[in-house]
C-alpha cells in the first residue's frame, strides 16, 4: 500500500517550482492533493502535469492567496469538504524582494512576511483545527535562514522567523498528535533562483555542482509528511548538497 494512501494534503505555491513537484511525490505516495496558489491560470496547468505524470492521481486546485487569513480558511474548509479530512499541509508559497535595507519600503517588508510567513502561520492554524492525530504540516524556510547574502532582508528573517515557527508548532502540536518540522533548501533549479537579481549580477556565486533539483526537495518533504517519520518532531532539515557544510 502506497505510504500516503488515504492521505489528504495541500501545498502552497502549487502553480510551479518545488510546489508543483512536491504535489507529484505526495501523488505518487497515493495522497490526495489540493494545489493552492494565487496563479489560477498556473494552477490548472499545475493540476493537468499532476495527473499526467501520476495517471489516476486524485487532485484539485484552490485558488488562494496565502497572505489572506479568509483565503487560507476557505482553502482548508473546501479541501476538508471534498475530501473528507487534512492530514498533511506544505507551506511552500514564498516571494522574495532583492534590495539594499536602506532601499526596502514598509511595504516591501511587510508584503514578504505576510507571504512567507503569515501565510504559513494561517495554514498550520487552520490544520491545528481541521487535522486528526497523524497529520504532519512542513515548512518550507530556506539556507538564507541560517546564512545569507546581501540585498535579501526580508526573505531572510522571513525563514529565520519560519524556522522559530517550527519550533513552537511542533511544541504545541505534539500534543493533538500533529508532527511539524521545515526544510531549507539550498540553490534549487527554480525560476526564483535562476531570476534572482543578486544571481544574475554575480553578487552570489552558484557553482552548478550545488544546483539541485525540486525533486530533491520533495522527496524529503514527502518523507517527513509520511508516517515514516512519526519521530520527526520540530526538525529543520537542510537540503543544499553540502553546500553550507565547506569552510
Amino acid at each position: 500500500m502506497p505510504v500516503l494512501e488515504k492521505k489528504v494534503a495541500i501545498v502552497t505555491g502549487g502553480a510551479s517550482g518545488i510546489g508543483l513537484v512536491t504535489a507529484q511525490e505526495l501523488a505518487a505516495r497515493g495522497a490526495a492533493v489540493v494545489l493552492a496558489d494565487r496563479n489560477d491560470d498556473g494552477l490548472h496547468a499545475a493540476e493537468a502535469t499532476v495527473q499526467r505524470v501520476v495517471p489516476g492521481a486524485r487532485t484539485a486546485t484552490h485558488t488562494c492567496d496565502v497572505s489572506k487569513e479568509s483565503d487560507v480558511q476557505a482553502t482548508v474548509q473546501s479541501t476538508v469538504a471534498e475530501f473528507g479530512s487534512l492530514d498533511v499541509v506544505v507551506n511552500n508559497a514564498g516571494v522574495m524582494i532583492c534590495k539594499p535595507i536602506e532601499e526596502h519600503t514598509e511595504e516591501d517588508f511587510m508584503r514578504v512576511l505576510r507571504v512567507d510567513l503569515l501565510g504559513a502561520f494561517f495554514f498550520i492554524k487552520e490544520a491545528f483545527r481541521a487535522m486528526r492525530s497523524g497529520g504532519s504540516i512542513v515548512n518550507v524556510s530556506s539556507v538564507h535562514a541560517v546564512e545569507t547574502t546581501p540585498n535579501v532582508v526580508a526573505y531572510a528573517a522571513a525563514k529565520a522567523a519560519l524556522l522559530s515557527l517550527t519550533r513552537s508548532a511542533a511544541i504545541e502540536g505534539k500534543a493533538k498528535g500533529i508532527r511539524v518540522n521545515a526544510v531549507m533548501p539550498g540553490a534549487i533549479d527554480t525560476p526564483m533562483l535562476w531570476n534572482n537579481p543578486n544571481v544574475k549580477s554575480g553578487l552570489e556565486q552558484i557553482n552548478k555542482a550545488d544546483v539541485g533539483k525540486p525533486v530533491d526537495v520533495a522527496t524529503v518533504v514527502a518523507f517527513l509528511a509520511s508516517p515514516e517519520a512519526e519521530f520527526v518532531q520540530g526538525a529543520s532539515l537542510l537540503i543544499d548538497g553540502g553546500r553550507l557544510s565547506r569552510l
